[in-house]
């Protein structure tokens, strides 16, 4: 019998500053004396975004290095792996946010061999099993290791699927996919037989079978897929050349290179990214994106560059850029297709009615070889969106609505397909609809998904001159089987806001007694920085400038295009002299603040920032406070230096 012995100490990650301090400092404490865990722990905080220009033994220095515990960061470099922890354990939705494999990477590379926690994030337990890390939630197993006991792979893989456990039997992905993935072929799923939801007949027309996989697979089995398209960016490209090269030798050919795409699109403002600067990363950064362009050269991959405030000011309109997942939208995602992306805002573009989902490095690394990405089929819930949303309210105030409610805050969206309905979602643009299924990744979820129609067809032909005509098929099956049903009646929803730490720290605006002044207000990333966010913005932002109004004194604004289409027609339409008037900053299309990569981050612990961003996890944007808000309320907080609504500012202003 195959068994994992854990030799090294376990790794309490407790709410605890002291109880991380005696452990760090060589004491052995009982699940008792640490109290009560950490939960929601993100990728932030295991790997801080500023070190992610590593992705060899030097990852393992880093591990745990933006974990907070109370106010503080107990972990400084090294010190997880000095203490000789073999095993950490945690609490509820381990591994938030990023599709970022270089955390669960960094954990075994400092000595980890198993994580252990209430439940996990999706991306997050597929990226350690593509690596050989063993995950579990059986804290039964914590008094056995600490005697000395053996664990048997057997428990250690039980309750997953057998593709999971296969992975992880064979030491990782790569491993498995030399050994069972020769064979892959597509496979003709039959049309009728049981309902299916619209997730269910994509993945059916795009399924792949192999030596361990079903051809027509249920929820809860492990799948292959064939991706329409598949997509990296610069902070994955170079660990992905590095894993293939290391299995495959400088002869690999990638398969249908066609359909790959690779984006720079975290690096644009790098030398004015705090983080980096000061951590003296620019030189590393900048060669990760010199690696990605010679992988491209090399396999004669399409690419989309960075574009700087110089070549935008020289640009003739041949120059397109933006952020990875907010151009698939824009230039390539189709209905009924799927895509796969290294970053967990993928789903952004499954508001065009396709299935698309991030994965790590292993798995793209992998779907570069073998044309398969790696599944575990998700069951779906329904989210139905009743009633009508009030004048002023936007998407992004029902996720913040959403993430709150404490069904999902416990997790019960994890892993699962958030199919959006009802009529508050038939009125939405293409463009609102994205924001939903972009913050699925926050909502703890495989991906989010809009079936497509008449606002579809729209948006296709007039953002990429598409006529398309949608296939009778591309909807869900009447008694198609959900995991469960979530309905919100939008009329009764007003302006939410996110306290500081997590998504899901979710309040009406309207309840937050004592508004916080505001140093930075930020406006943009993938969920906010399309057309019509910008529309939002332009909204407060000119009727401020009507009235002579300026961002308030002491107050930075930033407003950064997702893409350069957006740019250019926000230029067409005369925002930007209204954007400037009021003393906001524009910024080229990027990542930007959102992955603390530009202007926009904070720099100090005192700094309150608000944003439209997706995430405020501890780190995220800087060391400031972030509070998440709608675009609307970020315009009119930076006006008002403090943080309120458009509604409220204009009633302040007597109009």
């Amino acid at each position: 019998m195959q068994t994992l012995q854990l030799d090294g100490r376990i790794l309490f990650l407790s709410r605890s500053a002291d109880a991380i301090a005696r452990q760090l400092a060589g004491e052995a404490i009982t699940p008792a004396q640490a109290g009560p865990l950490r939960d929601d722990v993100s990728t932030d905080e295991i790997t801080p975004v500023h070190i992610l220009s590593h992705y060899d033994d030097r990852l393992g220095r880093f591990t745990y290095t933006g974990f907070q515990a109370g106010d503080s960061l107990p972990f400084g470099p090294e010190a997880a792996r000095a203490g000789g922890f073999a095993v950490t354990v945690a609490g509820k939705r381990y591994g938030k946010g990023s599709s970022r494999e270089h955390s669960p990477f960094a954990e075994k590379l400092a000595g980890i061999r198993l994580v252990i926690a209430e439940s996990f994030e999706r991306i997050y337990r597929q990226n350690a099993d593509n690596i050989g890390l063993f995950t579990s939630t059986d804290f039964g197993l914590i008094p056995r290791i600490q005697a000395g006991e053996a664990i048997s792979i057997d428990e250690l893989v039980a309750g997953r699927d057998a593709l999971a456990a296969a992975i992880l039997r064979a030491g990782g992905l790569l491993r498995f996919g030399q050994r069972f993935m020769r064979d892959v072929r597509p496979v003709a799923v039959p049309e009728g037989g049981r309902p299916r939801t619209l997730f269910e007949k994509i993945v059916a027309r795009h399924a792949l079978a192999t030596e361990l996989t079903a051809a027509d697979p249920a929820p809860g089995d492990g799948a292959f897929v064939r991706a329409d398209l598949r997509f990296i960016h610069e902070y994955y490209t170079g660990m992905a050349a590095h894993m293939l090269g290391a299995t495959f030798g400088e002869g690999l050919a990638l398969q249908d290179p066609a359909s790959i795409v690779v984006f720079e699109d975290h690096t644009n403002y790098v030398t004015e990214s705090p983080a980096h600067v000061r951590g003296g990363l620019v030189d590393n950064v900048l060669a990760m994106c010199r690696a990605q362009r010679a992988f491209a050269a090399k396999h004669g991959l399409r690419e989309y560059r960075a574009l700087t405030e110089a070549e935008a000011a020289q640009d003739d309109g041949r120059n397109v850029a933006g952020i990875s997942h907010a151009m698939v939208a824009e230039h390539h995602a189709l209905p009924g297709g799927l895509v796969v992306g290294t970053d967990s805002h993928t789903p952004h573009s499954g508001a065009l009615g396709c299935v698309a989902f991030g994965v790590g490095t292993t798995d793209m690394a992998n779907a570069f070889v073998t044309g398969a990405v790696r599944l575990t089929v998700p069951q779906s819930l329904l989210v139905r969106l009743d009633g009508a949303l009030p004048a002023g309210l936007t998407a992004k105030d029902v996720v913040l609505h959403l993430l709150a409610l404490p069904a999902i805050r416990a997790g019960a969206g994890l892993g699962k397909v958030f199919e959006f309905t009802g009529p508050v979602v038939e009125k939405l643009s293409t463009d609102e609809r994205a924001t939903l299924t972009n913050m699925t990744a926050e909502l703890g979820g495989f991906t989010g998904i809009v079936a497509p129609d008449a606002e579809t067809v729209r948006f296709l032909k007039q953002r990429r001159g598409l006529d398309v005509a949608l296939q009778p098929w591309m909807k869900s099956d009447a008694g198609a089987a959900y995991a469960g049903v979530i309905e919100v009646d939008c009329g009764r929803l007003a302006p939410m806001v996110a306290r500081p730490g997590d998504p899901g720290n979710g309040v009406a605006l309207a309840d937050v007694a004592e508004r916080p002044h505001v140093d930075i207000a930020y406006g943009g990333s993938c969920t906010a920085g399309k057309l019509e966010d910008f529309e939002h913005y332009h909204a407060v932002l000119a009727w401020a400038a009507q009235r002579g109004l300026r961002v308030a004194p002491g107050v930075q604004l930033y407003l950064q295009f997702g893409t350069t289409a957006v740019r250019d027609q926000c230029i067409a339409r005369g925002y930007v002299e209204a954007f400037e008037q009021v003393g906001a900053r524009i910024l080229q299309p990027s990542c930007g603040a959102c992955g603390n990569c530009g202007p926009g981050s904070s720099t100090e612990a005192a700094q309150v920032t608000v944003s439209a961003i997706n995430r405020n996890f501890p780190g995220r944007g800087g060391p400031g406070q972030v509070w998440l808000a709608s675009p609307p309320t970020v315009a009119a907080s930076a006006i008002a230096g403090r943080l309120v609504s458009f509604e409220e500012l204009q009633a302040q202003a007597g109009s």
